[in-house]
């Protein structure tokens, strides 16, 4: 369904920096495309998130996608953070409903949809790789869904600090390799920029996991991946967890029930990728 701008319609868009390779335009202009919505997506490339808030309300912009380096520092910008963005410390969706802005988080409902497609996570056991920002949202996705989680990471105080705070257990990244869990989850970015080609676990490790998912998208299938398949575990990348966090987004922007295929096949596309 094709759509036209005019004094009506509807702004929202992405902050960060950088966004030029952002692939939530795509998703989200097919989604208005799809229902008929006078709706427009744009990026913003910006680091200020004090002065993209402020433009928020000055202009009447009504939702906005927050990524790197914005997601913490515009949970002081918002008026109402919800529980998950006070928990999670970041924030990486905004609304605005006359001139109030309202925050979420929806990278955590994300990788919990994401890893719930593929397998039952209630009563399992899972470890997550790293103990940043995307860890944070990970961890907490996952004891909501009650599963018992493992932080592991290269620096084990930072991994402390977290598990104190989620109330979890810490190890070092190194032991990733030696207990078993149903769910690893690799939140580092280990398979990707200067680190391609790399992985986080050996082989054997791999071994001791039954579902695998790596947040990196791009490469599709990192390392750590291809070892999974390479062994015959359940694998997720990162592009199934981008696709559930923008269908909540949508959702949470408009009311509406979000167009999974439609956003899905536009996902496809913009990547090259006949599968997620």
């Amino acid at each position: 369904m094709s759509f036209h701008i005019d004094a009506n319609t509807a702004l929202y868009g992405i902050i960060g920096k950088p966004v030029s390779h952002s692939l939530s335009p795509a998703m989200h202009n097919e989604a208005f495309r799809e229902l008929g919505m006078n709706a427009v997506y744009l990026a913003f490339e910006t680091d200020d998130a004090k002065g993209a808030c402020l433009a928020m309300r000055c202009l009447g912009i009504k939702g906005y996608s927050v990524t790197i380096p914005n997601k913490e520092k515009v949970v002081c910008e918002i008026d109402s953070p919800d529980e998950p963005v006070k928990r999670i410390g970041a924030c990486n969706t905004i609304k605005n409903q006359g001139g109030r802005l309202y925050g979420t988080n929806t990278d955590w409902l994300g990788a919990v949809k994401a890893l719930e497609k593929q397998t039952d996570l209630k009563g399992k056991d899972a470890v997550v790789l790293g103990a940043g920002g995307s860890a944070r949202a990970v961890v907490f996705g996952l004891l909501e869904r009650g599963v018992e989680v493992t932080v592991a990471n290269r620096t084990l105080e930072k991994a402390q600090r977290l598990a104190r705070e989620f109330g979890c257990k810490a190890i070092p990244l190194p032991e990733a390799n030696n207990v078993s869990a149903h769910v690893l989850v690799n939140t580092t970015s280990v398979g990707m920029g200067s680190l391609k080609g790399l992985c986080p676990l050996s082989k054997k490790g791999v071994q001791n996991y039954d579902v695998i998912m790596d947040i990196v998208y791009s490469p599709l299938y990192t390392e750590l991946l291809k070892r999974a398949q390479e062994a015959g575990k359940i694998v997720i990348t990162g592009l199934q967890m981008l696709l559930f966090q923008a269908l909540a987004q949508f959702e949470y922007w408009t009311g509406q029930k979000a167009p999974e295929d439609s956003m899905e096949k536009a996902l496809k596309m913009v990547t090259g990728h006949d599968t997620l």
